[in-house]
């Protein structure tokens, strides 16, 4: 670990709690409807409801506003399916990419419609401009301002009193998208263009090499999807090797700047919960919560990659040299950002569900990687992608309330409602669809010889490869070991359903929350009320985060990269 690694950390994290105040108050002003007669972007606004006949005044309980959900999801995996499989027919595809087979369309569908971006694929080889920003990015757009408005949603539950309705899906997706993600991307965009992100519709261009040979250079429409990919969670990178890619992510100071976009919306969500129930300082014991928990991460992994794999100094050489991995394990690293910008890099995008990848996963050290993974499998509510961060914790919220009221002798309360069987019952299933979701094709994929065949590594690292897919999968993340052969059908198909479980089958029962604690009346404050704004309930929610991850997956951790923490030299 060194100065530079520190100090990067501290002006990230320094920057982005600058930026949670305004950016969540400005989204808690967009969300209450009070930017509707000075916002700019007002006309386009109302163009869009007079054509599709929505009348944002009028509102929809917990029910219809989860149908709009499903249906404008589903709509989403339809057209983004049809226009993957028409490739060759659409324009904007000056190599001439050929469909894709149905299944990887399939698989890709669902991946961006649900905020996963898993990609089987490599995206400059096989997806055309207009597929790459008609349909995946639109997507990207249209992902995050569902995860939005769902958090928005549950948020009215608290705030509200009495009430039958939780908010209008069509108006929040709306606004989500015109107001926040939009201008933002925009930013994003332009920043990254100045610094060397390619945004053009001309085609490969050929490039002399020193030995005289010629290499083919892939480009295209580059910096707007990247801005999106970042911003909104999704993660999906234009070039295969995602923001490896010197294109994607030209220098130190633009991974920097993408680092900060994949937080941003998800840290200020906190502030926006904050104002909206009445008091900021709800807001920021999430965020504190989020934050002990992504500096606990984060130091494992960059501890583990600055010390290098221990293993190594057995298979030295010249063992007075000391151990091969000296200045740390830099193996599937760029030197433009170093183990330090690496390791904070994979510790932002697995604990964001972002899924962009600067490294590669698969080349980190057994403890470096295993905490990537487990920082997925505490359901993306570290921050999260934009909104589900919010609602997933929210649910952790709940249970802990839970715990310390059956401590105490008393009926849960938090902000003024009572926390009874139903909304408990609902937590719970939620937050045990993504285990599910992810232990039982894990263990299906581990004994079939069809799934098997896909890896490229045998014992613990192999199975950590299946693991971490089904994760990445139903944390709606998207970044993966690279030694999966993830491109046949039983992938595709399998990831798919774990997608669309790890998403679909959490916001469902997040709204029904939502639709329960809007309709109860305001509890008075009492001396025996739980204080939840203070550092005791900050420890207390992660302890119900820690202790809930731990009892459920420690045995699939141990099974992967614990054992090959532990394994010895002989592995490598």
């Amino acid at each position: 670990m060194t100065v530079y690694g520190v100090l990067l950390i501290v002006i990230l994290l320094v920057v982005l709690v600058l930026t949670i105040r305004p950016l969540g108050g400005y989204m808690a002003w967009v969300f209450a409807g009070r930017h509707t007669s000075i916002h700019p972007l007002k006309f386009i606004e109302d163009s869009l409801f007079r054509l599709t006949g929505v009348d944002p005044e009028s509102e929809q309980n917990w029910l219809n506003y989860a149908a709009a959900l499903i249906i404008f999801n589903l709509a989403g995996i339809l057209l983004l399916f049809a226009f993957l499989l028409l490739q060759d027919a659409l324009p904007l595809n000056p190599r001439g990419f050929g469909p894709m087979a149905p299944d990887l369309a399939f698989n890709t569908a669902v991946s961006f419609v649900t905020n996963t971006s898993w990609q089987a694929y490599g995206g400059e080889t096989t997806l055309s401009y207009f597929n790459q920003m008609g349909g995946v990015a639109v997507q990207s757009f249209l992902s995050a301002a569902t995860g939005m408005a769902v958090a928005i949603a549950m948020a009215r539950g608290f705030a509200r009193h009495g009430a039958e309705t939780v908010g209008n899906a069509w108006v929040d997706i709306t606004r989500a998208t015109l107001y926040v993600l939009l201008p933002l991307s925009v930013i994003g965009a332009l920043f990254l263009a100045s610094q060397g992100a390619p945004q053009t519709f001309e085609g490969t261009v050929a490039a002399a090499t020193l030995d005289g040979a010629v290499q083919t250079i892939a480009r295209g429409p580059v910096a707007s999807q990247e801005a999106i990919k970042l911003l909104g969670g999704d993660g999906g990178g234009f070039f295969n090797v995602n923001s490896a890619h010197p294109f994607e992510n030209p220098t130190a100071l633009t991974n920097f700047f993408e680092m900060l976009l994949i937080f941003l919306i998800g840290a200020a969500l906190t502030n926006t919960f904050g104002r909206m129930v009445g008091d900021e300082r709800q807001g920021w014991s999430l965020f504190g919560a989020m934050l002990i928990l992504f500096a606990v991460g984060l130091f494992v992994v960059y501890f583990s990659e600055a010390s290098g794999n221990p293993h190594f100094a057995a298979l030295g050489v010249d063992q007075t040299a000391g151990p091969l991995q000296a200045g740390g394990n830099m193996e599937g690293k760029d030197v433009r950002f170093g183990i330090a910008g690496s390791a904070l890099f994979a510790n932002v995008t697995t604990t964001s569900a972002d899924g962009a990848v600067n490294a590669m996963h698969d080349s980190f050290t057994p403890l470096g990687g295993g905490m990537v993974l487990a920082n997925m499998m505490m359901d993306e509510v570290i921050v999260g992608a934009p909104g589900s961060g919010l609602f997933g914790m929210l649910l952790y919220v709940l249970v802990a309330v839970f715990v310390a009221g059956l401590m105490v002798g008393r009926t849960p309360e938090y902000l003024g409602k009572k926390i009874e069987s139903a909304e408990v019952k609902m937590a719970v299933l939620a937050l045990l669809v993504v285990p599910a979701t992810i232990l039982i094709p894990t263990a299906l994929a581990a004994v079939l010889p069809t799934a098997l065949a896909a890896l490229s590594n045998a014992g613990p690292h192999g199975f950590s490869e299946l693991l971490y897919a089904y994760t990445s999968a139903a944390a709606t993340n998207g970044s993966a070991f690279a030694g999966l052969g993830a491109n046949t059908p039983f992938f595709n198909l399998t990831l798919a359903a774990a997608m669309l479980s790890g998403r679909f089958l959490v916001i469902l029962p997040v709204l029904a929350i939502a639709g329960s604690l809007a309709a109860k009346a305001k509890v008075p404050v009492s001396a025996g009320t739980l204080p939840t704004d203070g550092t005791q309930f900050i420890f207390l929610i992660v302890g119900a985060v820690v202790i809930f991850g731990m009892l459920t997956f420690f045995p699939a951790l141990a099974l992967g990269p614990l054992a090959e923490h532990f394994a010895g030299p002989q592995l490598y």
